[in-house]
């Protein structure tokens, strides 16, 4: 599999220290993993936030860079941590006290798709799981990091707003009792994870282009800091009549730079520099405010 660990498009000119990025829409499988799964073409891709990367495709063109992933969601989840490596999926993964994520079976590599779908019969050597960590899930979270930074030394603040998508399931429990089903969730652990000044404003832009915004419900994210989540209702579900299936980003128009990271068999150091530290990241739809420091952590 030598598909690149991610895309991102990048304005002629940064005009705004807000990086957008979407871990979950990449829908590119190579056969190796189609053959590899239990389910069908339709149904691998029910946990994918078809389509996120093209909503927000505008971004470079006001100013904003937009990160992709390179990899599906089914294939590995940037949006855990390294450490999420469940033991029943992965041979010689030690469970490390309770994580709910990991024990339904969605820990970095993921066990089941939506509804609790089994997506391989048996289990995966440790030496697959690593491999795909240190090949996709470093190179993104590296060009994140680095993306931050810029946006840190050049604004003096990074607002990273995290795009996804939501099932209508998800929302069958907030929507009683409402006029009208909302249609956009802003998370951002109740105040932990972005200043509300900065929630505020993205929750007006919303309700200026007249839909309806709620805040950390049903999701509310799990970014300590430095971080807001924004999920869009799935209007056409993945496997619906009409819904398109190619495999291919199709953010052609988002920006006029694109850069690819590198793929595993090219052998290649990731061009951006590396942060400091551990890169221990997870994502979910939110925004995140970072000012006058360029560490960030997160455990969604």
């Amino acid at each position: 599999m030598d598909q690149p660990a991610f895309h991102l498009f990048e304005p002629r000119q940064r005009t705004s220290g807000v990086v957008f990025s979407s871990p979950h829409s990449c829908r590119a499988y190579p056969q190796e993993f189609l053959a590899a799964t239990q389910l069908d073409g339709r149904a691998i891709r029910s946990s994918e936030d078809a389509y996120v990367d093209m909503i927000f495709g505008a971004a470079p063109e006001l100013g904003a860079p937009l990160l992709l992933a390179g990899v599906p969601r089914a294939y590995l989840d940037l949006n855990r941590n390294v450490d999420e490596l469940d033991p029943a999926l992965i041979e010689g993964a030690r469970r490390h006290g309770h994580n709910p994520r990991v024990a339904s079976g969605l820990g970095v590599i993921p066990r089941v798709v939506a509804n609790g779908r089994a997506i391989y019969s048996g289990k995966l050597p440790m030496a697959e799981a690593q491999r795909r960590i240190q090949h996709y899930w470093h190179p993104y979270h590296q060009t994140l990091q680095s993306l931050l930074d810029t946006s840190l030394a050049q604004f003096g603040e990074a607002i990273l707003i995290d795009c996804h998508s939501m099932p209508h399931e998800a929302m069958d429990g907030v929507s009683r009792g409402l006029r009208k089903a909302p249609e956009i969730v802003l998370g951002d652990r109740f105040g932990a994870a972005a200043g509300a000044a900065v929630v505020d404003r993205i929750e007006a832009a919303f309700a200026a282009a007249d839909l309806t915004v709620t805040r950390n419900a049903p999701f509310a994210g799990a970014r300590e800091e430095g971080g807001a989540q924004r999920a869009i209702r799935r209007v056409l579900p993945a496997d619906a009549p009409g819904h398109r299936r190619d495999c291919r980003h199709r953010s052609d128009r988002a920006a006029p730079r694109r850069r690819i990271g590198p793929a595993p068999s090219a052998g290649r150091r990731h061009s951006s520099p590396r942060r400091a530290g551990p890169s221990e990241r997870s994502a979910s739809p939110r925004p995140c405010r970072r000012q006058g420091r360029s560490d960030r952590r997160s455990h969604r």
